[in-house]
């Protein structure tokens, strides 16, 4: 009674303590413009299956793309043994499921198949970042935490596997030696290969399966909190962040409603803006300027460094890498969190996301070709935030590279880039 006590008030802290978090990561989300992504909601459905729950951009590198494939049916699947955890620590019982007699065997021989499997792959993605050194798992915004927080994750699954195939090496052997409430259930095809360097005292296996029960799950609790303030909040976010992704042609750029109006009032005086219309704002220059989908996006970030190492700009040698500017938005928009939490949604700490976290040099280094959003597993969008940014410079403070703004005056004055005449144009193709 003891331990089912024991049990529930830390499911219960862990639990509460997760929502409470969640809810400041959505109330951050929140603080983003509206943007209305409910449009097509069929192809939205297929975008979904396809990229989040199918993984089908991460085949696009078939090693990582099938270790992760691994790593994610494990997450998915094995959690079904840890609900039977979850409940045989609330009613004191143990494998509740047993019932299910065949399937059942079925199942925890695939749970420890799968369990197997992530071991490996996490071995294997540990020695990609730490001893092969990938050249995509490194750059100025890789810095000590970024890189420490993917291997906490890869220790932490392989520590929670570990502990779930002795957990179940352990059971195996108590069953074979029918101790107390032990019953024969389940298939071990792993842990029974390890049965044999366990302890052969009945106590010493009672605990051995007790500590590594306890250890599992009160490590899934842990790993549950961790996840808040880590890039593996993707493993929740990826949902829906494929859903409200972008069905446009990629690199379409959307029209300004407050400049859209301004045109439209020069071409017809009688034209009266709607009552709703937006200030005469354009761009962004800190996070609450963006969207909620560019926040969603930012929190999305697996920090992989697909965009990045597909960037042509970043590849060339310049200064712009388009994880950096997820990571920067992403880390801006806690900040702005942290200081609504201590000092009031109307304070201002007198920095922004623009300037203080991103460069003009890192903005004008991207050609918008898109690659980033293409290479990008969960649909995220790097470009979206580029272009806001970018918009801002030029249509608020006038603060464009030199070539930039010869393109602008040409186009004001010759209706065109370059800087001949209208009546000039088409010179070139003229006989001698």
């Amino acid at each position: 009674m003891i331990g089912q006590i024991l049990f529930v008030l830390i499911a219960g802290a862990a639990i509460g303590l997760f929502s409470k978090n969640v809810k400041k990561i959505r109330r951050n989300i929140r603080l983003g413009k509206p943007l209305d992504r409910s449009d097509n909601p069929a192809e939205r459905w297929k975008t979904m299956a396809m990229v989040a729950l199918g993984q089908s951009k991460m085949t696009a590198r078939p090693v990582a793309g099938f270790l992760h494939i691994l790593i994610y049916l494990g997450f998915v699947i094995i959690n079904l043994e840890v609900m039977e955890i979850v409940i045989d620590g609330v009613f004191g019982t143990h494998r509740i499921f047993s019932f299910l007699g065949g399937f059942y065997n079925v199942l925890i021989g695939s749970f420890e198949f799968l369990a197997l499997g992530v071991l490996l792959a996490c071995i294997i993605f540990l020695i990609r970042r730490n001893v092969l050194k990938l050249k995509r798992f490194s750059g100025i915004e890789m810095t000590e935490w970024p890189r420490s927080d993917a291997n906490y994750i890869l220790i932490a699954e392989i520590l929670l596997m570990i502990a779930f195939l002795t957990m179940s090496a352990a059971d195996y052997k108590l069953q074979g030696m029918g101790i107390g409430h032990y019953i024969k259930a389940g298939a071990f095809p792993v842990s029974s290969f390890i049965a044999d360097t366990l302890p052969h005292n009945e106590a010493a296996l009672v605990y051995t399966e007790r500590f590594c029960w306890w250890f599992h799950i009160v490590g899934i609790f842990i790993f549950l909190n961790y996840i808040p303030y880590s890039k593996h909040f993707h493993i929740l976010l990826a949902f829906p962040n494929t859903w409200y992704s972008n069905l446009k042609n990629k690199g379409e750029f959307n029209n300004m409603s407050s400049v859209t109006n301004e045109v439209k009032a020069m071409l017809d005086p009688s034209f009266t803006p709607p009552a709703d219309a937006p200030a005469g704002k354009f761009g962004a220059k800190d996070v609450t300027d963006l969207n909620w989908v560019n926040l969603m996006n930012a929190y999305t970030c697996t920090e992989c460094g697909r965009c990045t190492s597909s960037c042509p700009a970043n590849i060339t040698g310049k200064l712009l890498s388009p994880r950096k500017i997820m990571m920067d938005t992403r880390d801006r928009l806690e900040e702005v969190g942290r200081n609504i939490d201590t000092h009031g949604p109307d304070y201002s700490d007198g920095k922004a996301l623009l300037g203080d976290y991103i460069t003009n040099e890192e903005l004008w280094a991207c050609t918008t070709c898109n690659a980033c959003t293409q290479a990008c597993p969960v649909n995220i969008d790097p470009l979206a935030i580029i272009v806001e940014l970018r918009r801002y410079l030029v249509m608020e403070e006038s603060n464009a590279p030199a070539s930039v703004n010869n393109m602008f005056s040409n186009v004001e004055n010759n209706q065109a880039p370059w800087k001949y005449a209208p009546a000039d144009r088409f010179n070139w193709a003229k006989n001698d």
